[in-house]
């Protein structure tokens, strides 16, 4: 196994087994929060977006797939950021995974394909290292870690919506990721839907933010990734961004967002106060270290990416 590039086997599930056991959901307003990346600020801006819903009457579920950490390396924000994710409805991605259940040869877990530069693996390796370090001095949480699972099913508005870290063939999967629909992915995504029945698809891993939309079986189908949560997603925009999958329409002006069999699926931005986080950040992972290097000008100046860049031609 090359560290950072493979997964385990333990990673790997079969698409028709993903929505076997759907779990229905109450509340009126889902929030899928992938990538908060340890950023408690961020964690800080989603409560308080709940809140706003909830106070125009909308109840909100706050489900969270995976890579909630990554940047928090020390034992305080590590049991913090864990406490208050781990009250919540939690699945795995591959780096809660890896604090939980080191795997030999995983290195980060990502499973990066070959466009993704080999320094960037490198130094996701050393974080993920740094961090394995803090997580073993906090067992209990590496307990509550190991019990969460790979993904869930949820029943939401009639309709199951199917929430992942990767893809829907292993945890670190790639196949929903911006640039798989760049090159076009449409053959893949009929075999998933198809074999797993789900009529949303929710990912993130990948960390670049993708609304698609469309016909599959004759019916409407939507993916969404929502990039990161923790640190931005666009251009010139420093700004996280979260799915929210609602009955209504959000109260708060979405990046991208469509309308399908009455559920609004939306990104919406995270606008928490980098000028609290960055010091922080700066902080952990001084000028030189690998999350400054691999991450910091994300963090301040998001990524190339315009609003319209995550939004695919198939949406109908």
């Amino acid at each position: 196994m090359s560290e950072g590039r493979s997964c385990p086997l333990a990673y790997r599930y079969s698409a028709e087994d993903l929505c076997q056991e759907p779990r229905t959901v109450s509340e009126d307003v889902l929030y899928i929060i992938g990538g908060l990346y340890g950023n408690p600020w961020a964690l800080d801006e989603i409560e308080q977006m709940a809140l706003a819903e909830e106070r125009q009457g909308h109840r909100v579920k706050l489900v969270f797939n995976g890579d909630f950490n990554w940047f928090n390396a020390s034992d305080s924000l590590f049991r913090t950021i864990n406490n208050r994710v781990l009250d919540h409805t939690v699945s795995l991605g591959n780096v809660d995974f890896e604090l939980a259940n080191p795997s030999a040869g995983a290195g980060c877990g990502c499973a990066y394909p070959d466009f993704v530069d080999q320094g960037v693996v490198e130094r996701s390796n050393l974080i993920m290292e740094r961090l394995q370090g803090i997580a073993g001095e906090h067992p209990d949480i590496q307990r509550r870690l190991s019990l969460l699972p790979r993904y869930r099913c949820l029943i939401f508005g009639g309709l199951k919506v199917l929430v992942v870290h990767g893809d829907l063939e292993s945890l670190a999967g790639w196949g929903l990721a911006h640039e798989a629909f760049v090159e076009g992915n449409d053959g893949k995504l009929s075999q998933w839907f198809l074999a797993s029945g789900a009529d949303v698809i929710a990912s993130t891993h990948t960390c670049l933010p993708v609304l698609w939309s469309g016909l599959v079986g004759e019916q409407s189908r939507v993916v969404v990734n929502n990039g990161s949560a923790g640190m931005g997603n666009l251009q010139s925009d420093p700004r996280g961004l979260i799915t929210r999958i609602g009955l209504s329409s959000p109260v708060i002006e979405p990046v991208a967002g469509i309308e399908r069999h009455g559920l609004h699926v939306s990104l919406l931005p995270v606008s928490f106060p980098l000028e609290a986080w960055l010091p922080e950040f700066d902080r952990l992972w001084p000028a030189g270290s690998p999350a400054a290097i691999s991450y910091r000008n994300r963090i301040l100046t998001g990524t190339s990416l315009s609003a319209d860049d995550v939004v695919f031609p198939s949406i109908i």
